[in-house]
Parts: structure tokens; C-alpha cells; sequence
């Protein structure tokens, strides 16, 4: 049962974000974590590269770090390219970073309801199943 916020309110989201960590990000450029990450950088955003696997190296010109704990700074949205099984401990460590995200954005494709349950009871807003390049478009943030 996917609740999105409505298309008015995924624009203000995109509007006021400015940082986004991208968890599952790959340092290779024809994959679509890189792509879509690129693509948010080039209309903007700060990208934050979250991959344990690749930690330490640089993508897009920012530090790969291991976890979102490692963040030490705020964050708008956590933006997720795992498998809809491997969410619900993304969304843990979402929620134990020192400043919470406002938003917890599960690419096209994922999406886990306990998941969601738990990031919204803590005030976060949830997207499930959307493409954060395509939304942005679609909804002609910032235009």
C-alpha cells in the first residue's frame, strides 16, 4: 500500500532539498545510481556517496563514505538504491544519524512497507517506488 505524498508536496521536498545522500551509489557511470546522481548534481544538489564496498574513493567529485552514520552534516534526503529487502537497515541507520533526513526516498522499483512505517513514525517523510531524476523533472522543480 504505497503512500506517496502528493505530487505538491514531493515538489516542495525537491524545492527545499539541497543535500542528498545517495546509499547504494556506484562509481560506475552507466549505472543508474550514478546516472541519477550525476543528474541531481548537475541541476544542483550536493551529493553524498554512501557504498561501504567502495568507501574512501571519490565519485562525482565527493568522498564515498560507509554508512549514513558517517554523515556528519545535514542531510534532506536519503536517497535509496538497494534491493526492497535490504531497506529496512538503511532506514535503521537513517534513523540514527546525528541530524534525521526530512525525507527517505526509495528509487523506482523499491519499495518495503515496514520500512516506511518505521521512518514516518518518526516524522520523516516516505517515497516509495519513484525515480527522484524522473519526479524532478516531472514536476518542473525550481522552473
Amino acid at each position: 500500500m504505497n503512500q506517496n505524498p502528493s505530487n505538491e508536496v514531493r515538489r516542495q521536498m525537491l524545492e527545499d532539498a539541497k543535500t542528498i545522500a545517495v546509499v547504494g551509489l556506484s562509481n560506475k557511470p552507466d549505472r543508474t545510481s550514478y546516472m541519477v546522481a550525476q543528474a541531481m548534481q548537475n541541476v544542483g544538489y550536493r551529493i553524498i556517496p554512501v557504498n561501504p564496498v567502495i568507501a574512501g574513493e571519490t565519485v562525482l567529485g565527493e568522498k564515498v563514505v560507509s554508512s549514513l552514520a558517517e554523515i556528519d552534516q545535514p542531510v534532506d534526503i536519503v536517497n535509496v538504491f538497494r534491493k526492497s529487502e535490504d531497506i529496512l537497515p538503511v532506514a535503521e541507520d537513517a534513523l540514527k544519524m546525528q541530524q534525521k533526513p526530512k525525507v527517505f526516498w526509495m528509487q523506482q522499483g523499491i519499495a518495503n512497507e515496514e520500512a516506511a512505517n518505521q521512518v514516518r513514525a518518526e516524522g520523516i517523510e516516505v517515497v516509495q517506488d519513484m525515480c527522484i531524476k524522473v519526479d524532478h523533472a516531472l514536476l518542473r522543480v525550481g522552473k
